[in-house]
């Protein structure tokens, strides 16, 4: 099987009617796993229950580094959850959340009427896009839809002003500067690239080549390139042209500073690329800014959020499909 073909069966819509309650439980597992997740990291774990699926951390997925206090792998685990009540909700299932007080995720699942929303139709079209987009602006229209589509308690900031735009940059340039100059930063996220389809295909998971524009290559060439090229000069004109090239910039803002809360930014941010995506709207993150503790207090003073956390940074415009990651198979994801 070649990497085309794998990404064919990754990146789908069931084929069939799904009338077996486990089989359904496992096809909504399915679409969770085509959620987005910090470094494609997929740092989700799935039990089958009686009624309902819960959604639990993978902690041998954690990226220490870049998301010391697990803030990224619980806004992943909420991506995942909100894939999987679409899905549900299409399938004559609602989704019930309750977030326990070990923060893991429990899934009531109970008969409804099914409704295929536009965003569970775009959830195998949904990717994060990370190219130069076409530097127009969206409607007004398009603003409110994608505004709407975030809801719930968290705060959403659109910015899609070019003085606004600028001072975001700065930040990401700083944010970037800082981990492209820490050691520890680039050989985690060396780990998880995967440099050639072979590798890809193995692993299942991580950032493909591919999917950012750079060729692919053997392992030993591909480290050799990733440390010669990966230089704070040469991501800062990247990241200088890309968010230029936007139409915008949305911020995401927790309530408070804990688990359950990080999860329902996931749960928010899946809805907001979905309805991006069924409008024909790319999205891709930015959180540079975020995850550097100094510069986020520096980012909250500056959107004047008190003492609220900002929680992910995201650029949006319309640009080019890009070559896509792929996914664990859902036996891997069971426990």
């Amino acid at each position: 099987m070649n990497y085309e073909t794998a990404l064919s069966r990754t990146w789908r819509h069931s084929t069939s009617s799904l009338t077996n309650a486990a089989l359904m439980q496992r096809e909504f597992v399915r679409y969770a796993t085509l959620a987005a997740s910090s470094h494609n990291t997929q740092c989700w774990q799935f039990k089958l229950e009686e009624g309902g699926i819960s959604i639990l951390p993978d902690w041998d997925r954690r990226t220490p580094v870049v998301d010391p206090d697990d803030h990224h792998l619980y806004v992943s685990l909420g991506c995942a959850t909100e894939n999987l009540v679409q899905a549900a909700q299409a399938n004559g299932q609602q989704g019930l959340v309750k977030v326990t007080a070990d923060s893991a995720i429990r899934i009531h699942l109970e008969p409804t009427p099914a409704i295929a929303s536009p965003l569970f139709e775009a959830i195998p079209q949904r990717q994060s896009t990370r190219t130069d987009y076409d530097g127009q602006p969206l409607s007004k229209d398009e603003l409110q839809q994608l505004a709407a589509a975030v809801g719930g308690s968290v705060h959403l900031i659109l910015l899609t002003e070019k003085p606004a735009i600028e001072q975001i940059l700065d930040y990401v340039v700083e944010g970037s500067n800082a981990q492209i100059s820490d050691p520890a930063f680039v050989q985690e996220l060396k780990s998880w690239i995967r440099f050639n389809d072979k590798e890809a295909m193995r692993q299942g998971d991580g950032l493909f080549a591919r999917c950012t524009g750079s060729p692919t290559a053997p392992r030993w060439l591909g480290n050799l390139l990733f440390d010669r090229l990966l230089t704070p000069q040469a991501e800062a004109e990247k990241y200088t042209r890309q968010i230029r090239s936007s139409a915008g910039i949305a911020i995401f803002v927790s309530e408070a500073n804990q688990p359950s809360h990080w999860i329902e930014v996931g749960r928010a941010y899946q809805r907001f690329a979905l309805q991006a995506t069924a409008l024909g709207i790319r999205t891709a993150f930015l959180n540079q800014p975020v995850e550097v503790a100094a510069l986020r207090s520096q980012l909250a003073k500056h959107l004047g959020i008190g003492d609220r956390r900002p929680d992910l940074v995201v650029r949006f415009g319309r640009g080019p499909e890009m070559p896509r990651s792929l996914r664990r198979p859902v036996a891997a994801v069971l426990v």
